[in-house]
């Protein structure tokens, strides 16, 4: 077996991923462990925070990679934009209805589709399933109702990077805050 043998991810590590900085720091994407783990083996990347555990092979044992730099820099082409999926939108809302506060369960478009509203991130809420079915195809104002906040597309390194995705608590240095 060779010295630069690929170690698989330990049972421990199934699931984690690991956070990829350019070398300027720049948060660039999300990545497997074991990705992360050949970067760190290829010398293409350093490690700046470990995780829970190690990766083993025949010839070698190291810390689970938490965050990665890129030795070289890559030039990033364009920001990337939040894709709107359900999931995305109960995250940006915090699984809260956007008339009541109570949990969300659907998505409901506030100015309603068959009126021209848009499937956006401007026009579309978490919403629970009696707020949704009770304002069925109703603006808000027509049922004298408020929003909470109102809906924007997800801005910030946390929102192009993660998406809907949970950030590992040892990100929160170079992602910054979701809000």
């Amino acid at each position: 077996m060779s010295g630069s043998h690929i170690p698989s991810p330990a049972p421990a590590a199934n699931g984690h991923a690991a956070l990829v900085l350019n070398a300027t720091y720049e948060p660039l994407c999300v990545v497997s462990v074991r990705r992360a783990a050949v970067l760190l083996l290829s010398e293409k990347a350093e490690a700046i925070t470990h995780g829970e555990g190690f990766l083993q092979s025949a010839l070698r044992t190291i810390p689970i990679p938490s965050v990665v730099r890129l030795n070289r820099y890559v030039k990033v082409p364009h920001l990337r934009k939040v894709s709107l999926s359900r999931r995305a939108i109960f995250a940006r809302d915090r699984w809260r209805c956007a008339y009541c506060g109570g949990p969300a369960e659907t998505i409901d478009h506030v100015m309603p589709r068959s009126r021209g509203g848009g499937h956006v991130w401007e026009n579309v809420v978490a919403a629970c399933a009696r707020c949704n079915h009770k304002k069925g195809d109703k603006t808000p104002k027509e049922m004298g109702w408020r929003l909470a906040t109102t809906p924007s597309v997800p801005k910030g390194a946390a929102w192009r990077v993660l998406g809907h995705r949970t950030p590992d608590p040892r990100w929160e240095l170079w992602l910054g805050s979701r809000n």
